[in-house]
């Protein structure tokens, strides 16, 4: 494996630390840190991590065994009947609680003919041009130099490896330091995450006892979009769902059956097209029930501080869906996203046909009040109403015949949403530790648009969970060119230290 060496980094012994450091301790921590920090990440984004190709993973997995061996934290691989979990224990002399912190290890995959440098898993150092662009620099530079708005270019910067090489290197900043959690620590590396963590739900309520915990911490997710320090108490789950209407058998010439055979790509349309409103609120009967937001909850979403015309600005939008009032009031509810469309051919490929297929794609994110069975059951209640009959397979020719309008649906529900109160006990331990290492208050966000699968956790553990995101919100995770913002690195690296130095034994954690 080729390693990107910054700089040989030692972390001599600093002793007269406080158990608790102050803000200024910790920013002597994390600057005599970050460099090794960047040796870390560096290395661990080289490995390619596509969940669709085991053999890149096991890779992964191994050199996350070696790093923690190199600490000498307990490993062992969780069995999944795929892919494994990697769960990982450093227990503390007197320590009364246990936190577990998650981390996802593989990344979305990547098509390097999008990104603005030769490889992906290559990390390259650039800082931004006038001219919104981005300049590359030898990543040798941060030996003498450093621009927190300086990034680091390559897949999985951001989401997830990112945060894993930030907490490795804050524990190696702490330890070096003669300090120590007054917690055991157990780590649960995830290696589907982006392929919807499949086997995750099982492979949980399997090894119940070997999570065990008091809490739960999530190293996951960008911060809000102004960039200060953020928490967030919950997480949509997500489902998916795919959709095939039929026209002809084959593709027929749009000069002599058009008119003439149905074409499925209209009948899809018309389909998913019943499904919302011009404001984008979905018109199926009973979606939204069971959600009510009362005047406190309302209260905690306008806390916020986001910028509305800032965020529509920098997605390019004239006009926003009214699912909500307001972009934190939007994500309290369960969505309905079309995520991909496919019929025929199209651009240089274009055919003068009406298709045989239409096929769409769609994701369903989930709040802790929606049932995903019930959604799905609506859903079909709906399609049944606009003269669809539903099968679970390419229609047969006699189906065809007894039926006008035929869809084929595939659904599955990957995990459900979770959510912890922000006035819980582990809220006040969070709040008190990021107080120290930033001297304010984070932002609270009561539940996070994005999915986690975290409620597997929640429900079998009966543990609290919270996300502390770390990373840019414009990091371009999941898409070409994600980067990660170097001033978000360090900070993270201090967000670290300051959790792992926050006394925990007095706190009072209640499990569900």
């Amino acid at each position: 494996m080729k390693k990107t060496i910054l700089v040989a980094t030692i972390l001599f012994p600093i002793f007269g630390f406080a158990q608790s450091p102050s803000r200024q301790q910790l920013d002597q921590l994390t600057d005599q840190s970050w460099l090794h920090g960047l040796d870390l990440l560096t290395e661990i984004v080289s490995m390619p991590n596509d969940a669709t190709y085991p053999e890149q993973i096991e890779i992964n997995i191994q050199w996350c065994e070696d790093q923690f061996a190199k600490r000498s934290w307990q490993s062992e691989r969780l069995k999944t009947g795929g892919i494994p979990l990697l769960l990982a224990e450093k227990k503390q002399p007197g320590a009364s609680k246990t936190a577990l912190f998650y981390f996802h290890i593989d990344g979305q995959a990547v098509d390097p003919s999008k990104w603005q440098q030769a490889d992906p898993y290559i990390p390259s150092l650039k800082s931004p041009a006038e001219n919104g662009t981005w300049d590359s620099l030898p990543i040798s530079t941060l030996i003498e130099n450093y621009d927190p708005d300086w990034r680091i270019f390559a897949r999985s910067t951001s989401d997830d490896k990112g945060p894993f090489a930030m907490f490795l290197t804050g524990w190696d900043a702490m330890t070096s330091a003669n300090l120590s959690p007054d917690y055991n620590i157990k780590i649960i590396l995830d290696f589907q995450e982006e392929k919807g963590s499949p086997l995750l739900p099982t492979a949980v309520a399997q090894h119940q006892e070997k999570l065990q915990a008091d809490l739960m911490l999530i190293m996951d997710g960008p911060r809000h979009t102004s960039n200060l320090p953020t928490l967030s108490y919950g997480a949509r789950g997500i489902s998916r769902m795919t959709l095939t209407t039929y026209g002809p058998k084959a593709p027929q010439h749009s000069g002599h059956y058009g008119n003439y055979a149905p074409n499925p790509a209209l009948l899809l349309s018309q389909l998913l097209a019943s499904m919302k409103d011009e404001d984008g609120m979905v018109i199926i009967s009973g979606f939204y029930d069971g959600i009510t937001l009362t005047d406190e909850e309302l209260e905690i979403l306008r806390s916020v501080p986001d910028d509305e015309k800032a965020i529509q600005s920098r997605l390019g939008l004239g006009r926003t869906d009214q699912v909500g009032n307001s972009y934190q009031e939007s994500i309290q509810y369960p969505s309905l996203n079309i995520r991909g469309m496919q019929s025929a051919w199209v651009g240089a490929e274009a055919r003068t046909i009406v298709p045989a297929t239409a096929l769409a794609e769609l994701d369903m994110r989930l709040v802790p009040e929606s049932d995903p069975e019930r959604l799905f059951d609506l859903i079909k209640k709906h399609i049944r109403s606009q003269g669809f009959e539903i099968v679970d397979h390419d229609p047969s020719d006699e189906e065809r015949m007894r039926f006008p309008k035929i869809v084929k649906m595939d659904y599955s529900i990957s995990y459900q949403a979770f959510r912890t109160p922000m006035d819980s006990p582990i809220g006040d331990w969070l709040r008190s530790a990021m107080k120290r290492a930033f001297e304010q208050d984070p932002i609270q966000i009561r539940i996070s648009g994005g999915s986690i699968p975290i409620s597997p956790f929640v429900d079998a553990l009966g543990i609290p969970a919270v996300t502390i995101p770390t990373v840019n919100a414009d990091n371009n995770q999941h898409s070409p060119n994600e980067n990660i913002r170097l001033g978000n690195y360090k900070e993270g690296i201090t967000t670290i230290l300051s959790i792992l130095t926050q006394p925990m034994n007095a706190v009072p954690v209640e499990k569900k």
